[in-house]
């Protein structure tokens, strides 16, 4: 399934790169959970410090029937991300983490509704 995606850039110039490794990230996310209908993803570059220069911040949201789930990757300032790579990197992580959760849950759910249905199928008879 080609997974809708949206970029965002902020605070920074559009790069090409980037935009290829956000791509390539978010079309694993369909290994997970084949039913996201939206992935929003932006990237950001903080405010420049004296001391450390530019960090980075990357947002997820992805958009899944009845839900959607937000990934903010806020580091504490001691380890704000100065790679974006590694901003991208540990952002994606999240959110694959996240789908899974939530693709668990969604299985969990359907299995309880299942048994419920044969409970009472079994007490009519």
């Amino acid at each position: 399934m080609e997974l809708p995606l949206q970029i965002t850039f902020r605070n920074m110039d559009k790069s090409e790169w980037i935009e290829a490794s956000v791509r390539k990230r978010a079309a694993e996310l369909d290994r997970f959970f084949d039913r996201i209908t939206a992935c929003r993803v932006l990237v950001e570059a903080t405010n420049r410090s004296r001391h450390k220069g530019k960090t980075y911040h990357v947002r997820v949201d992805l958009t899944v029937p009845g839900d959607e789930l937000v990934i903010r990757r806020d580091p504490p300032k001691r380890q704000e991300r100065e790679d974006i790579r590694v901003a991208i990197r540990d952002a994606f992580e999240a959110a694959t983490r996240r789908l899974k959760d939530h693709a668990g849950r969604k299985r969990d759910r359907k299995k309880t509704a299942r048994k419920s249905e044969a409970g009472a199928s079994d007490a009519e008879a």
